[in-house]
């Protein structure tokens, strides 16, 4: 156990930015609001200074926490004395490094630099005569440090010129005639609050504007299926590998065209992320453009091919697809699959089962010129048939290693078919049961649907 550290003066606990109970350890005592469990810390002495009175009674994690490193960039650093005898909250001193221009500026601006003190006089590198900007020198600064607070230095009679410099990008300016110690040490603190607050504040938009992005990403994936007049029922299950925070590439659709023709399609273009769900956008857009001008088969897959070809980012990319195309009176389909899985047909009275798949073709973006047959199945007059990408299949089994497979799928959807599970419920079980499997989030996408026809 470490020896207790005196003090200097008995703190009140509000003052010194502590909780009033004591930790067993020496430390004090922190309540996690979530929790409700108290976590003791070791006892810092620094806590004990505050240099002010009446100091709020919450600590937060602040750079006021550690000693507090400034980076002085002027023509004559030693014509500052009051920079030496900086101190921080806690009545740390703080550190300063002292750059004569922008170059040494380069140098010492590393992580640890917590923010900067800058001379608006200072010439900006390659501007002779000080060119006609008269905030470039600051531009610069902020350029190669878009991380640090930044305080500008002007003089007395150069306040709108600061002000000016507040506009661009610093945190705030000082006038060097009114400087002292105290003052200074109570900018610089402000300064990197300030700029972590900022910072915080632009992430979280950004996050904002990239989970709307993805939004508008996943809507083209999924689209409203056109089935108006159809008797055809239609479900759906999507659910992203979150655990990525990024999107996939599966993608799927069902339209209707004029002759009474269903025509259904699942797929998925490897790889994770905004990329490659743009790219399953366009295929799905491609998609249902040829099927409703009319192409199917061997016609469509080539063309969505030639597609995906011209807008794929990179010649390693490649797309797996399942596409059905169910007959006006609903007993026959037409099947292709370009390097998926095969459907799963369910009817009455038999067994859930995979249709061959002894014809798949290569997935799209695979071979130049590859052809995909189109097999003919009998569906009979009651049936369901369950499109899927997989990110179903290839969950692990517990701690076994082993992946699910289509195989332990099959059995899966027999047995919640026997217990009575159809439509939407039937899906959404088997995609809870496979992230169950798996022991948590599975590390594909999953996207599933089922199109069923009543006898």
């Amino acid at each position: 156990m470490p020896a207790p550290v005196p003090r200097q003066r008995a703190i009140p606990a509000a003052e010194g930015g502590q909780a009033p109970a004591a930790a067993p350890n020496g430390g004090s005592a922190q309540d996690s609001p979530e929790t409700g469990v108290t976590a003791a810390r070791p006892a810092d002495p620094s806590e004990h200074a505050a240099d002010r009175p009446g100091a709020a009674p919450e600590r937060t994690e602040t750079a006021a926490a550690t000693n507090l490193t400034l980076l002085l960039i002027e023509d004559d650093p030693g014509g500052s004395p009051i920079v030496p005898d900086l101190l921080d909250q806690s009545g740390k001193p703080i550190r300063v490094r002292t750059a004569r221009n922008l170059t040494e500026a380069g140098r010492l601006l590393t992580d640890d630099v917590h923010c900067i003190l800058l001379d608006l006089a200072l010439p900006a590198p390659g501007r002779a005569g000080g060119g006609d900007d008269e905030l470039a020198v600051l531009k610069h600064v902020l350029e190669i440090a878009p991380r640090h607070a930044v305080l500008a230095l002007t003089g007395a009679d150069d306040a709108e010129r600061g002000a000016a410099a507040v506009r661009v990008g610093a945190q705030d300016y000082l006038v060097r005639d009114e400087l002292d110690g105290r003052l200074l040490s109570r900018a610089i603190r402000y300064a990197v609050e300030r700029k972590r607050s900022d910072s915080a504040e632009r992430r979280l938009a950004e996050g904002r504007v990239r989970a709307q992005e993805n939004r508008r990403l996943e809507r083209g994936l999924l689209p409203t299926p056109l089935l108006d007049g159809s008797p055809l029922r239609f479900a759906a299950r999507y659910r992203p590998g979150r655990s990525r925070a990024l999107l996939g590439g599966d993608f799927y659709d069902v339209v209707r065209t004029p002759d009474g023709t269903v025509h259904a399609m699942i797929g998925d273009v490897c790889g994770h992320g905004p990329d490659e769900a743009a790219l399953g956008v366009e295929l799905r857009i491609a998609w249902r453009a040829l099927t409703l001008a009319g192409l199917c088969g061997d016609r469509l897959l080539g063309t969505l091919q030639e597609v995906l070809e011209h807008e794929r980012s990179d010649d390693e990319i490649f797309a797996t697809l399942c596409t059905v195309d169910i007959a006006p009176d609903g007993r026959q389909a037409g099947l292709c699959l370009a390097g998926h899985p095969s459907p799963l047909l369910v009817r009455p009275g038999a067994p859930a089962r995979l249709l061959p798949y002894d014809d798949n073709g290569p997935a799209l973006g695979m071979l130049p010129g590859a052809r995909w047959p189109r097999m003919q199945v009998d569906l009979g007059a009651e049936w369901g048939l369950m499109l899927y990408t997989d990110g179903l299949i290839e969950g692990r089994v517990g701690d076994t290693g082993e992946r699910l497979g289509q195989d332990g799928m099959v059995e899966m959807i027999r047995r919640q078919l026997s217990e009575g599970l159809r439509g939407e419920e039937l899906l959404r079980a088997a995609v809870h049961e496979v992230r169950a499997l798996n022991g948590g989030e599975l590390t594909d996408d999953v996207a599933v649907l089922l199109l069923d026809r009543a006898g």
